[in-house]
């Protein structure tokens, strides 16, 4: 709806995974080049977390971009029990036609696979997405499918993506000695200031823009109240899109923000609560302010 009018190709800020609008952060490249050093290194298992939105499913995209032809990779995303067996999943991750009902048989066309692949010199990569949703029992399955591998040669390499919650799950004594094998892992935090000023410019760039189209302040504002996690920048920030485009403002500012947040929180949205105010006054306007100056430096009092 807005594309043509601020000159873009595509919708920056849409929230549907893709690689190409994959901003590297420091810390995103450090998850990244883990994931790869997880995959060189043949560790056995790499455990990568993040809070919801912080870009984690994103990197695994990059990563399958990116990965060796040496390598048969399979992708699980729906972890919760009610999709079924652990088993079930892996064989359709991997395209493997079974007809096999129970646990036994299913295993052993499983390690059938493996075998074949390693024997023709390629290397098995199962990767769980939201891996936090996987109960105690199917975690515990999980590692029991590692004992593929030996001593001597690394068969099957696993990569659990999720929530800090995994860790959690982790922690617990009935898992000892699945933590003990994990050979790698990294915990992705949000984006500070700059990194969200600068993920913002990079994705416009990306959509086609050749204009910075948030200002400054807005980018402070973007980052205050998203706390700079880019699921809910995204979010925010497409809404502000759509609002200046319908004020015909080739321009956004602070105040543009305020207005999406405003109307997210009427609409029933309680994660502004605390920082917004319904009906906005200069008392308001000054705290706000001065929670922008100090956590970005930007004062909007001095910006448009």
């Amino acid at each position: 709806m807005y594309t043509k009018f601020y000159g873009l190709t595509k919708k920056p800020f849409s929230l549907i995974p893709d690689p190409s609008f994959l901003f590297l952060s420091q810390k995103h490249k450090k998850a990244l080049t883990t994931l790869q050093y997880g995959l060189v290194s043949q560790a056995g298992f790499t455990v990568i977390t993040g809070e919801i939105g912080s870009g984690k499913t994103t990197l695994v995209r990059s990563l399958l971009k990116k990965i060796e032809v040496q390598c048969e990779v399979g992708l699980i995303t729906n972890t919760h029990s009610a999709f079924g067996s652990l088993l079930t999943w892996v064989l359709a991750a991997f395209n493997i036609e079974s007809t096999a009902s129970n646990k036994a048989d299913q295993y052993n066309a499983f390690v059938k696979f493996i075998t074949q692949k390693s024997n023709a010199g390629i290397r098995v990569v199962l990767i769980v997405d939201e891996a936090q949703n996987m109960d105690i029992q199917t975690l515990e399955e999980l590692r029991l499918l590692s004992n593929i591998n030996t001593e001597q040669q690394i068969m099957l390499q696993l990569i659990l993506v999720g929530q800090p919650e995994l860790v959690d799950k982790l922690n617990q004594p009935e898992l000892i000695q699945f933590s003990q094998r994990i050979s790698i892992e990294y915990h992705l935090t949000p984006l500070n200031y700059e990194e969200t000023e600068q993920y913002i410019n990079f994705r416009l760039k990306v959509a086609g823009s050749t204009e910075n189209i948030f200002l400054p302040s807005a980018c402070a504002a973007l980052f205050y109240y998203s706390s700079g996690v880019p699921r809910l920048i995204n979010n925010l920030a497409d809404l502000a899109l759509v609002f200046a485009f319908a004020a015909d403002k080739k321009e956004i500012n602070w105040k543009v923000i305020v207005d999406v947040v405003r109307e997210r929180t009427i609409g029933g949205i309680k994660r502004f609560e605390g920082k917004i105010c319904l009906i906005p006054n200069i008392a308001e306007i000054e705290k706000l302010r001065l929670a922008l100056l100090e956590e970005t430096g930007v004062d909007i009092s001095k910006s448009r």
